[in-house]
Formats: structure tokens, sequence, C-alpha cells
């Protein structure tokens, strides 16, 4: 599920989700249609190398799972200053695919890689006041994934994965009558570690942790206006896109052959970005940390009518990683989520499945105060994303 910006991070990637805060769980998989309900211990295909790597050791001896994600919704910022444009809806549409496979090795030994987007997004303000400050801005982030898992016992699994991160951001500005766009990319390293547990024949439980990732961008992140040339107004991008650690625990328990229940709790560490900062002659004015940690829950089912069929439902809640949501940055518009999935899955064959998948994010509302020339906010925001997913083992 939650939890690939604007900004990154710096929209909502992503780390758009996921999010919680920027973190997307939407990753082109059946974790969509359950709201990413149960995620690190659900593995019942190859995606879990990205949920948690131990559930591997639950996989066939060959396994691929493919998806492909669209992104879209409604993140309206509207000015204050009723002599000012509003830019009006920012959000545009964003593509995702992803892929993974996963081999036995041994009798105990698994062995994976995936290649996915769980945080970017593309943002439009147009041609609106604050245009010197930002116009557009598209952030992508790929992660290649090489994974392994080990089988210590019948109920005990743990897996790692060596995550290496590609990042590419680029930031339009409208300067002097005409636009300057500034453009770079960072590779980044990061990792993550599962741990899986069979506790009765009916139930298991997974923790998964991911480190925190730092992309460190060449792009110039102060601007000034004209009629304030003695201000500074900073974007949160400045040169650093970073996603936080987060730990993720989750519960599947089988009722029987028919229905299973599941859930997450999760914690992510936003607290550790402080916040962005208004520069004036090269001093800062605040420097109270706007954030804080965000907390991750989730509750699904999973029906299984027939021996072809498996519906998904699935709903979760990710808290705000700001103190105040009247005092949010301009480039990160998101507080409170709420996750609500569905989709279905179709056995094509006995060694191949075929699914789809729809999840609608509202967002809470928030305020923004600087710059106070720019003041606004943004009510109600909302996304959704639609996939399909695909496996096939061998």
């Amino acid at each position: 599920m939650k939890k690939v910006l604007l900004i990154c991070i710096a929209v909502l990637y992503s780390s758009l989700s996921h999010a919680s805060a920027l973190y997307f769980y939407e990753v082109g998989t059946e974790d969509t249609a359950l709201a990413g309900a149960g995620q690190a211990a659900r593995a019942q295909d190859a995606s879990t190398i990205v949920t948690n790597p131990a559930g591997m050791t639950r996989l066939s001896d060959h396994m691929f799972t493919g998806g492909l994600q669209m992104m879209d919704g409604d993140i309206s910022y509207h000015d204050d200053n009723p002599r000012q444009q509003s830019p009006g809806n920012v959000m545009d549409i964003f593509p995702n695919a992803s892929g993974f496979y996963s081999q036995k090795l041994n009798d105990r030994l698994y062995a994976g890689i995936g290649l996915y987007g769980n945080y970017g997004l593309g943002i439009d303000f147009g041609n609106w006041d604050g245009r010197r400050l930002i116009k557009k801005s598209t952030m992508v982030a790929m992660t290649l994934s090489p994974s392994l898992a080990y089988q210590l016992n019948n109920r005990l699994s743990v897996g790692g994965s060596v995550n290496l991160n590609y990042g590419y951001l680029s930031l339009t500005r409208g300067v002097g009558g005409h636009d300057e766009t500034e453009k770079d990319h960072d590779w980044a390293m990061s990792y993550r570690l599962g741990l899986l547990m069979q506790l009765t024949d009916q139930t298991r439980a997974g923790i998964t942790w991911n480190s925190k990732t730092d992309y460190d961008f060449d792009i110039k992140a102060r601007s000034r206006f004209s009629n304030l040339p003695e201000t500074e107004y900073e974007l949160p991008i400045s040169a650093q896109v970073r996603a936080p650690q987060q730990l993720m625990m989750s519960v599947v328990h089988d009722l029987n052959k028919n229905w299973s229940l599941m859930g997450d709790l999760g914690w992510q560490d936003w607290s550790q970005f402080g916040a962005p900062q208004v520069t004036v002659k090269g001093e800062k004015v605040n420097k109270t940390n706007r954030m804080k940690d965000t907390w991750h829950s989730a509750l699904g089912v999973q029906y299984r009518p027939t021996e072809l069929w498996r519906l998904n439902a699935g709903m979760a809640f990710d808290s705000t990683p700001y103190r105040s949501q009247s005092d949010v940055a301009l480039t990160l518009p998101t507080g409170d989520e709420w996750r609500f999935g569905t989709g279905a899955q179709y056995q094509i064959t006995p060694t191949s499945n075929i699914g789809v998948a729809l999840e609608y994010l509202h967002m809470q509302s928030s305020q923004v105060k600087t710059p106070t020339v720019l003041k606004g906010h943004y009510d109600n925001p909302y996304l959704w994303f639609a996939s399909v997913n695909y496996s096939y083992q061998f």
C-alpha cells in the first residue's frame, strides 16, 4: 500500500503514497486492491520482494509478477489573494510499472529481483503568480532490488534486499517572460530487511524495515520575487529529496478456505527531516520543525468464492506528517490520508493469474502560509489508482 511526487517527496509519491505522507504503497500489484492491508505477511506473488522479501519462501520454484498502473486526481491550489491567479489542479496523470521475479535456489534459499517505482509525480502550476518560484516539476524514481530469503524452519523465514534507487528531477520556473528548466539525476542506496512468521496453521505475521533514501540533486532551490528583493524563498526540495526509514508489521489470518482477514500497523520517521525554511538576508526566519512521524493502519479482506476467483477489498489510514495543517509546504500538500481499494484476481490457468484493482486516496485539506505573497489552501485533494497485474509460476 503506503503509502513513487512532485518533488518527491516533495509532493507525495512515494514518497507520492503512501503513502504514508510521501511514500506510495501502490506499485501496480494486488496490494492496491487491498489498500496495502497485510502487505508484509500476504506473500502470494513475487511482488513480496518490495513488501517483505522473506515472503519468497512461500512461492513456487520460479515466479514472475508484473503490473501496470495509472494515477490521477485533483490537487487544486487556491490563492487567498483574489487579485492573483490561482493555479487550480496541479496534478498531472502519472503512469507506473513494476516487475518482479523470484526463484528457489535450494530447499531453504530463494533469490529474486524487483524493478518498481514507489514514489514520483508530475505537477504543473501553470502560468500563475508564483511561477518564478515553481511552474512545473517532475520527479521520477525507480528502484532495482536484488533480494535473498532463507527459510530457517517451517515457521520462520528471513529476507533482505539491497535497493539501487535512481531519481530524476526536473524543475521549471517562469523567469523574465520565459521558462527556465533545471534537470538532474542521482543514484542512492537503501536496504530492506524482512521477517515472516507462521504463527499457526491459519495465521502468519510479517515485519519489514526499510532504511531511508537520500537523493542529492544539483537544483537551485531558492528564488526571489522582484517586489521583495531581500527575501529568498526555498522549496523543500533544496538539493535533497528524501524518503524516511519505515517499519511495517502485518498479519494475515485465514478464517477458512474462502475468507481471509489481514491488517497492518506501520511507522515512518518524518520528524528527522524538519521543514523547509524561509531565508531573509541570509538568516532563517522559521526554525520550527513542522514535521512529525507518521503512523499507518490498514484492514483488508480476501474472499475466494471459487478456485478461479479471488476478490479483494481494503481500507487504510496514514496520519499527516505535519504538526499543523494550517502551515504546510507549498510543494507538499498532504495531510491525513484515507485509502479505499477493491479488485479481483482470476486464475487463467493452474500456473497464471491476472488481476485488476482500483483505489481512491483522500487527503486532508491544508493551508499554506509561506511565501506570504502566495499563501493559499488545498481543499480536499484526492488521488485515484487503476492497475492491472499478471503472475506466472513455472
